[in-house]
């Protein structure tokens, strides 16, 4: 408009653009923390005696972020990492029913569809949570075997 004056719509609209620049810099921010504590947690698999059989394999109910074998066990892991701050919870706050649900169906599929996996005596649910301080430091890295 001319002299620099703007419209209620062009400062809604110059809103709606810097929220949706700021939603996505969080997104991604929040995408490399995932994928950050992710490769902690396949590193501390390996250091445990696991071989990584496959990351992030995709399903239609979701995707399954570690599958591991140590000779006799292939473990279906669920890794939850959250950053320690005012209200962020317990990574494993995340596993509710509904999840461990479809972790579940998600192994299935695998074992159907990877017909040359290992043979495996055992199949288990692991849950593996990872925090970071606000600084991005590592905190802790919690494993529970056999979590559901």
């Amino acid at each position: 408009m001319p002299g620099g004056d703007t419209s209620p719509g062009d400062e809604q609209r110059a809103q709606q653009t810097s929220l949706r620049a700021s939603t996505a810099v969080s997104s991604a921010a929040r995408r490399r923390l995932g994928q950050t504590g992710e490769q902690l947690a396949a590193e501390h698999m390996v250091r445990r005696g696991f071989e990584i059989l496959e990351r992030n394999y995709q399903t239609r109910w979701g995707e399954l972020d570690i599958i591991a074998f140590d000779g006799r066990t292939i473990a279906f892991c669920e890794v939850k990492t959250r950053r320690l701050a005012a209200g962020a919870g317990h990574p494993f706050d995340a596993l509710r029913t509904i999840k461990r649900n479809r972790v579940r169906r998600m192994a299935s599929s695998w074992l159907a569809q990877r017909t040359e996996h290992p043979y495996a005596r055992l199949l288990r649910f692991d849950a593996i949570g990872v925090t970071f301080d606000l600084d991005g430091s590592l905190v802790s890295i919690e494993h529970v075997e056999s979590a559901f």
